[in-house]
């Protein structure tokens, strides 16, 4: 009589990738945040206002066939002489400052985003060059990221663009005004990226993956790219949030200065200057409502950066 053969145990099926996001401490730590869930609804309730308003605007703010100079000045919550109802009210043009508002922000949060975009992508390919390699070609990387950390951002950004505005002719200096601003903020703040990859870079440099890698062959551009970078993008992302919303301020100054965005491609900080010529003659919402909007986009961000610093890094948990 033979034995009976018992069958093979089964593994444990594999969780899904939403089971283990739900299974998150990123998730575990943001459920426990009011701070974190109110930033989020805000700040998705403004970037879906300002990427939908071609659809959700009541009007078309800079259309110069649908302004009528009659609804100019009018307060919120009325009704002009030309009979079209305002929310927020309209400016000294006749514009519906709630859709001036949408269409300013989604010009906002594209200079912000894309000049983020380009201050990562350059600090982040040279903190891994000069922590990989070291040397003169560390030292040189990072003495220049420590003369341009000890000058405002904002006066950096002011520096290029009056070189890129030099450089470029007077006829097309309108059309590229949006690319220049996005080209000086990002420039003005590639050297954060730069030093905290470069620090982490040091430390993952001496991991044994790495010296696995080179024994193998690997070429330093593969190991830089395929191996380093996925260690080191934790605190890339804390930093491209905060920066986000500091560009978004940036953008706001330099257009508020008169060296932003021309004004027939207003932002909110071009919104802020004309709206402060009438804050002292009673049309005191052309300034508050697109400053009030301007705070809670940069506020909503940049909390939202500072709970995501928390929350990937265990020892700052409360």
């Amino acid at each position: 009589m033979t034995d009976a053969v018992e069958p093979a145990p089964q593994s444990a099926p594999q969780p899904t990738r939403f089971q283990r996001f739900a299974r998150s401490d990123l998730l575990w730590s943001y459920l426990r945040s009011p701070v974190a869930i109110v930033s989020s609804i805000v700040a998705t309730v403004l970037i879906l206002a300002a990427i939908l308003a071609p659809w959700l605007a009541p009007y078309t703010p800079f259309d110069p066939a649908t302004l009528n100079l009659m609804d100019g000045f009018t307060p919120p919550d009325s009704t002009s002489f030309a009979g079209h109802y305002f929310l927020l009210g309209a400016d000294n043009q006749g514009r519906d400052m709630l859709s001036t508002i949408m269409y300013g922000s989604r010009l906002s949060l594209f200079v912000g985003f894309s000049a983020t975009v380009l201050a990562a992508g350059l600090g982040v390919g040279l903190g891994l060059i000069a922590g990989y390699l070291g040397g003169f070609v560390d030292a040189a990387i990072m003495r220049i990221a420590d003369i341009q950390l000890s000058f405002p951002a904002i006066l950096i950004a002011l520096l290029i663009f009056g070189i890129a505005r030099g450089l470029i002719p007077p006829a097309q200096q309108q059309n590229a005004a949006v690319w220049v601003l996005i080209i000086a903020i990002g420039l003005a703040n590639w050297a954060q990226f730069a030093r905290t990859v470069r620090g982490a870079t040091l430390v993952e440099r001496r991991r044994e993956y790495v010296a696995a890698a080179r024994i193998m062959g690997v070429r330093p551009i593969s190991i830089l790219f395929r191996h380093v970078l996925p260690n080191v993008l934790g605190p890339v992302l804390v930093i491209a949030t905060i920066g986000l919303a500091l560009a978004i301020i940036e953008e706001a100054t330099l257009s508020y200065l008169g060296v932003g965005v021309p004004p027939t491609q207003p932002s909110l900080g071009t919104l802020i200057r004309t709206g402060q010529q009438f804050m002292f003659s009673g049309e005191w919402w052309i300034v508050l409502f697109p400053a009030v909007a301007l705070v809670l986009l940069a506020l909503s961000v940049n909390l939202l950066g500072d709970w995501l610093r928390d929350a990937l890094n265990p020892k700052l948990r409360r």
